[in-house]
């Protein structure tokens, strides 16, 4: 018979090695100290720190173009001198074509990429809003988003023709879907206490959408246009390779044949500096409209 739990002569119970056993004691370690307010993880930077960290950001790169100008390390048929820029954008501005070829690429992006938020914007906050709706329209509009807006201008030119509709729908199809689901994004970000809350003091669904869910998302839809903003500027010079009169596009194409690097380089500054006061402008309307969110 076996024995009973108090038998003598019982093999006592093993218990596994603990971690310290198996590993030994943890090394010792400084004290962590506090980083400074450089590297502190989302810590606001000194203003002074910041305007230093801006300036070089637009220094250094300008201070090595014009070191590589100098020395000649680079033919100036690859990289022309920033004089040499600067003379050939004088040149196009006197001769009215810059601001002619600016004006008509702008024309264009405010066409395509605004059709493109008017239609984003609103299917966004319905995604974003309404479960029926996201189950609709986020399968579509997610792999359509993966296909190549330039891959559609072979298609464009036949049906639109060779004027200026193919353009503008190159730009609203390579920039509505982005725009689309990241609004839904933002506007599923909403904390989902505050729509309950609403409903709790008696709103109706249509007061919580226009009053609380599009207050709170506003500043972060403005975010979104602001992001995807940049992709309209690439898809506008794709299409005025394209039978194009006037566009910057179009002189960029006209300098490549001439090699006239110098006009390119300074119609890729207009675009930049043009690309940058629209970031500016809308970062401003986000913290003007984003005040009252935490």
């Amino acid at each position: 018979m076996p024995d009973g739990p108090g038998a003598a002569g019982r093999a006592p119970v093993r218990r596994p090695p603990t971690a310290r056993q198996l590993f030994g004691p943890l090394p010792r370690r400084r004290p962590n100290r506090p980083p400074g307010r450089v590297l502190a993880l989302r810590t606001p930077l000194p203003g002074r720190v910041r305007t230093v960290l801006v300036l070089s950001s637009v220094a250094l790169p300008l201070l090595a173009w014009l070191l590589l100008g100098a020395t000649g390390a680079v033919e100036p048929r690859f990289l022309p001198a920033p004089g040499a820029v600067w003379a050939a954008g004088l040149e196009m501005a006197r001769s009215g074509e810059l601001l002619t070829d600016a004006w008509a690429t702008v024309r264009r992006i405010l066409y395509g990429y605004g059709i493109g938020v008017a239609v984003a914007v609103p299917l966004g906050v319905a995604m974003g809003s309404f479960a029926a709706a996201r189950s609709a329209l986020e399968p579509a509009s997610g792999l359509l988003r993966y296909l190549p807006a330039a891959a559609f201008t072979p298609l464009l030119l036949i049906w639109l023709g060779i004027g200026e509709a193919p353009k503008i729908a190159l730009i609203v199809i390579g920039t509505v879907f982005f725009n689309m689901l990241m609004t839904a994004d933002v506007v599923r970000q909403v904390p989902i206490d505050l729509v309950n809350v609403s409903y709790t003091l008696g709103a109706r669904r249509g007061e919580v959408l226009r009053k609380v869910i599009l207050p709170y998302a506003l500043p972060g839809i403005v975010d979104t246009v602001r992001v995807n903003f940049a992709a309209a500027w690439g898809l506008v010079v794709v299409a005025e390779l394209v039978n194009s009169q006037e566009g910057l596009g179009k002189r960029i194409l006209l300098a490549q044949r001439f090699t006239q690097t110098d006009k390119i380089f300074a119609i890729l500054v207009v675009i930049g500096l043009i690309g940058v006061t629209a970031d500016v402008v809308l970062r401003i309307l986000r913290d003007r409209l984003g005040r009252w969110v935490p």
